[in-house]
């Protein structure tokens, strides 16, 4: 035993040599390697994207270009969203475009909407949008489209109770005009959502939740919107007189919770116009509130001086995955003057009532809408719809397929049966992408 101890301790050094020798032989050999590997890399990038592979995702890569903002913004956020459209039958005819008439409309593939947007936060009490519109008429022929501004503003959001918002955006009135196109439930807004609200205008509103710091628990049951705006439309900077529009919106929650074992949920919205126009300022930003010959509905300028007041009511009742809601729209418009150009007062109406119901948690969703509006502008002039709809949301609202079948009725064409049928069918299917 003596004699094998030394013995054992020479093989264990020697075998302790050979492991280190070996190691450091295999570490030269990886280096050599990667030093090829470099060299080769180098090469290929040198030959160009041609080389194709991993030459082309690195010139790719190489060439990448980044986006920084110029400014102080924390947050910078660009996005937007596409509708691409399909309408066949008597398109557009729940909006008043009766076929036959001045704004007959054939079978047509569209974009409905292609719109851009940044928007971002700064300093340590602001946000902005600027929001861009690919697809609005251009004034120079029908059919003709051009890019121009939709929602450009900034807030100051310092107070959570007071928010102050200045620039250009949707008017706080109506519950349905104020839902964004990318959330509705059918293809397109209800006539009297689309005739009696002023959509965007330029001017400046305060809103916010008054309970916010008061009881934060209940922070979202109460929220409110009031603001001054031009009046006379939106993407123009010029007043059409030196009086304002003024309108506001509160809406309140008065009940959230269960019922049935399912999260329900209640919301009810009232809001109100004022305003005094010239002559010449169109008053229907979507063209479908003045009556024509044959019962169709046009954009409505001015022939004299006018002061308008509207109002609505709307509610929201939710339980699972059901949905009923209904709005109330009126708006009466009073000559100031002598009325003249064959122009007299009236009070234009309108209401909607929508149910939709997941027949696929999720995925699938049936939509059904009874709707009517009243131009009062002739005896009998009512135009109603009932729209029927299936949404199929394959990736939540990002990507979204609608398909909605629309009958409407004309009251003017039934009394007055020279201009035209009275009854339209129509089938719209709508492409959503949103990013």
């Amino acid at each position: 035993m003596v004699l094998c101890l030394p013995v054992r301790a020479v093989f264990a050094a020697d075998a302790e040599a050979d492991r280190i020798t070996r190691l450091e032989a295999a570490v030269r050999a990886l280096q050599r390697q990667n030093e090829a590997l470099a060299g080769e890399l180098a090469r290929m990038k040198a030959a160009g994207p041609a080389a194709g592979g991993k030459a082309a995702v690195d010139d790719v890569e190489a060439r990448r270009v980044t986006v920084l903002p110029a400014g102080k913004e924390t947050k910078l956020v660009i996005g937007g969203f596409i509708h691409g459209q399909a309408e066949f039958g008597d398109a557009g005819a729940y909006s008043g475009r009766f076929p036959g008439g001045v704004n007959d409309t054939d079978d047509r593939f569209r974009v409905r909407r292609a719109r851009l947007s940044v928007s971002g936060e700064f300093l340590e009490d602001f946000d902005f949008k600027l929001d861009g519109e690919f697809t609005q008429g251009d004034g120079i022929g029908g059919g003709r489209t051009a890019f121009s501004g939709a929602d450009l503003f900034i807030n100051w959001h310092a107070l959570p109770e007071a928010n102050v918002r200045a620039g250009q955006f949707k008017a706080p009135l109506g519950m349905e005009m104020l839902t964004p196109a990318t959330k509705l439930l059918t293809i397109e807004r209800s006539l009297a959502s689309e005739a009696l609200t002023p959509q965007r205008q330029i001017g400046v509103q305060i809103w916010g939740r008054p309970l916010a710091s008061l009881a934060p628990g209940y922070a979202d049951r109460v929220s409110y919107a009031a603001g001054v705006f031009n009046g006379n439309g939106r993407n123009t900077n010029t007043n059409d007189n030196s009086e304002f529009m003024w309108t506001g919106r509160l809406e309140a929650v008065p009940f959230t919770g269960r019922l049935g074992g399912l999260d329900s949920s209640v919301k009810i919205g009232g809001n109100a116009l004022w305003s005094r126009d010239e002559a010449g300022t169109n008053i229907s930003p979507s063209g479908a509130l003045r009556l024509g010959a044959d019962g169709s509905l046009s954009a409505f300028p001015l022939p004299v001086r006018d002061e308008r007041f509207a109002w609505g009511a709307d509610v929201v009742f939710a339980i699972g995955s059901f949905d009923l809601r209904a709005e109330y729209l009126r708006e009466s418009v009073r000559p100031r003057g002598a009325a003249g150009a064959g122009f007299r007062e009236f009070d234009a109406s309108g209401y909607y009532v929508q149910a939709a119901f997941f027949l696929v948690p999720g995925k699938l969703q049936m939509v059904a809408k009874w709707e009517s509006f009243d131009p009062d502008q002739a005896p009998n002039d009512d135009i109603r719809s009932i729209t029927g709809g299936l949404n199929y949301y394959l990736k939540g609202d990002d990507l979204k397929l609608m398909l909605n079948y629309i009958h409407t009725w004309s009251d003017f064409r039934r009394e007055r049966p020279g201009p035209g049928g009275d009854q339209f069918d129509q089938i719209v299917a709508r492409l959503q992408v949103m990013f």
